[in-house]
């Protein structure tokens, strides 16, 4: 492979590492309230037990 295209491909990759990264540095916790949370496990039960039904 010519060197140019090492140089495209590691520009590719370096974009793509700096990207997720600066993703991973933004990412904040989603503050939720105490009734949210209640529904947001409720409804993982209710998924769960359907998934173990239909298996």
């Amino acid at each position: 492979m010519p060197w140019y295209a090492w140089l495209i491909l590691l520009v590719a990759l370096g974009s793509i590492v700096g990207g997720l990264m600066l993703l991973r540095q933004s990412a904040q916790k989603l503050p939720l309230t105490e009734e949210q949370l209640k529904r947001v496990r409720q409804r993982n039960a209710e998924m769960d037990a359907k998934e173990a039904r239909d298996r």
